[in-house]
């Protein structure tokens, strides 16, 4: 059996290569690179509109409040899929680009991030343009669609649409099992663990502590009680928890960078030294190690807010916007959210914990990527301090898990249709009690594997649709920024079309 084991994880760590290698990054930033060419770069040449629009419009009916029966507010939709974004990646998954990278990671996290703006937002305005209503009248969107209808729809394709549509949602559900599940609960597990019952001797039950049992058990009754409940109430969870812990999370770090004023200038210099200054360019270790910086800050950071691996646009596509290119813009502050926000706060943390040299860029010996955050904390809060961070990584995770929930029934659904998606809710509940009590990291491994194998046909799709992205881009600016009178372009659907112009002329009648 070890030897099976061990040939699958020899297996895994070559496709695992070839899916998060120099072949993933280049695929990802050429898209989110071509995406914001053809729209002009849309994330800074209407930035005051897509702010406007996305986060200054909380105060509208429509962006919090939901009445479409199958559809979320535009607001939930945010959260939901920031649910599922704003993980254990954005707190353990930085430290391990700054711990491996150096600080210079944090640069090409961003930059991963700037051009991923672009691909969440094309990812999303076709994820809404494809969309349509299943059996019970609730919106199905995502790659799956966009793969079938979109680039099926192009000559001599409809059979290539239909084969990656199927491979991704494959991809997606075994992922959600995985990244989303048993992933996550596995690291809530050990951080509650570590933080809280680290003296505690406790027995054991099938080789595991009845700890890790309790705490499985606990959280799949819950998470069973959210899940079963559906999007409805998914989304629900998410609006309260999401912008609590996000906020939350911010001031600490705040107060942490506050507490180290005095390193803040070096921070930053040793941030953009490792990214482009001499030591990269001289090349030996030094040029191996701007590969580093450059291959685990864009890997970081596109692990981080999922744009271009077609996860998110599933929960996007359920919300009762109207115009594509207006989810389309939730898309572009979801990225900005997760990656500029939060991150960049976890990485001011790490750098300014004193635990990494800022002249060489070398971790201090006993510290690692699992530790480092939760012992900068401890250095400003005390023992409280790794509390906390045990209590993000709880909510991070947990909500995490909700996420993706909907996307691993999203892609059933596609697969076996809605019946399918309900047994596979069950399923999916069940396996939270596994990741508590998982010992081996091949799990995670695989299905890390198959999150980044996601990207693999819906990025096919996004380049393929781009004259479709312009011309939706191009239709939205000309009628609400430039206010010429043009046809709305809103559903690839006659039908839906129609019910959607209808409603937004009531629209924007109550907005006159």
């Amino acid at each position: 059996m070890e030897n099976f084991l061990s040939k699958i994880a020899e297996i895994n760590d070559v496709i695992n290569g070839f899916a998060w290698g120099w072949f993933a990054i280049i695929m990802l930033l050429g898209t989110g690179l071509i995406t914001t060419v053809i729209t002009k770069c849309f994330q800074v040449s209407h930035i005051g509109h897509w702010w406007k629009q996305t986060i200054g419009s909380m105060l509208h009916k429509g962006t919090r409040h939901n009445k479409d029966k199958g559809a979320v507010s535009q607001f939930q939709a945010l959260c939901t899929a920031l649910a599922a974004t704003i993980g254990t990646g954005n707190i353990a998954g930085v430290a391990a680009a700054i711990c491996i990278g150096g600080p210079g990671a944090v640069v090409w996290m961003w930059v991963a991030a700037f051009l991923g703006m672009m691909t969440n937002f094309s990812e999303n305005i076709l994820g809404i343009y494809f969309r349509r209503k299943n059996s019970e009248e609730e919106w199905s969107g995502g790659a799956m669609y966009y793969l079938k209808d979109g680039l099926g729809s192009y000559k001599g394709c409809k059979q290539i649409g239909k084969i990656l549509a199927v491979i991704f949602a494959i991809f997606a559900v075994l992922a959600s099992f995985g990244i989303g599940n048993m992933g996550q609960i596995n690291k809530i597990t050990l951080n509650i663990e570590s933080a809280f019952f680290g003296n505690v001797s406790a027995p054991t039950l099938g080789g595991v502590s009845v700890v890790n049992w309790v705490i499985g058990f606990m959280l799949m009754v819950i998470g069973g009680f959210i899940i079963l409940g559906g999007l409805q109430r998914i989304a629900s969870f998410a609006e309260r928890i999401v912008p609590f812990m996000a906020i939350i999370y911010v001031i600490g770090a705040l107060i942490v960078m506050i507490v180290h004023y005095n390193k803040i200038g070096a921070m930053f210099a040793a941030i953009f030294k490792f990214a482009f200054g001499a030591k990269a360019l001289a090349g030996g270790v030094a040029g191996t190690a701007l590969k580093l910086a450059i291959k685990n800050g864009c890997k970081r950071g596109i692990f981080s807010n999922e744009a271009g691996l077609g996860s998110s646009v599933m929960v996007h596509s359920n919300s009762n916007v109207i115009e594509p290119v207006k989810q389309g813009m939730w898309g572009i502050f979801e990225v900005f959210a997760d990656t500029m926000i939060v991150c960049t706060m976890t990485a001011i943390v790490v750098l300014s914990s004193g635990y990494i040299n800022l002249e060489t860029g070398v971790v201090d010996e006993g510290v690692s990527d699992a530790t480092l955050v939760a012992k900068a904390f401890g250095n400003v809060f005390g023992k409280g301090g790794e509390w906390f961070i045990a209590v993000a990584v709880l909510l991070f995770a947990f909500t995490t898990v909700m996420g993706w929930s909907h996307y691993g029934a999203k892609a059933i659904e596609y697969l076996f249709g809605v019946k399918g998606a309900k047994v596979y809710r069950v399923i999916f509940v069940l396996m939270i009690v596994s990741g508590a009590v998982m010992t081996s990291s091949l799990a995670w491994d695989i299905s890390d594997t198959f999150n980044g194998l996601m990207m693999i046909p819906n990025l096919i799709g996004v380049l393929s649709l781009t004259p479709l992205v312009i011309k939706l881009t191009n239709n939205y600016v000309d009628r609400n920024i430039k206010k010429k009178d043009v046809k709305p372009m809103l559903s690839v659907f006659p039908e839906i079309e129609e019910e959607m112009e209808a409603k937004l002329k009531i629209q924007q009648a109550e907005e006159a």
